[in-house]
């Protein structure tokens, strides 16, 4: 038995405020919509991982989720023209990653993040 596939399921009644952030900010493919449920994916072969934290690390609260990114001034410049609020960051973290916090449409914690 193998793990294919980790999808995060976030409930909302608008499905459609989706392709904003997760289709023009972090430049996701929209894969599925089935009108209740819209699905948004990466590069194929994206690793499926979960992760279980007691806070979010240098003291920030733990984020829903962490997307890592291969450009993540690119983002940030997209989050910025959307003027959507940091929440935390950008910061350059101990153990190698620069990261940011924003809040998608739904409200939900997201961790943004570049390995050094």
């Amino acid at each position: 038995m193998a793990v294919k596939r980790v999808v995060a399921n976030i409930a909302s009644p608008d499905t459609g405020k989706a392709q904003s952030f997760y289709g023009d900010v972090l430049g996701m493919d929209l894969a599925m919509d089935h009108g209740w449920i819209v699905t948004f994916a990466g590069e194929r072969g994206a690793m499926a991982q979960v992760s279980i934290a007691a806070e979010g690390g240098a003291g920030t609260p733990v984020p829903d989720f962490s997307v890592e990114v291969d450009n993540l001034e690119e983002v940030l410049e997209k989050v910025q023209a959307k003027g959507l609020g940091i929440e935390y960051g950008p910061a350059d973290e101990p153990w190698g990653v620069r990261r940011f916090y924003v809040r998608d449409p739904f409200g939900r914690l997201v961790n943004i993040l570049q390995h050094a």
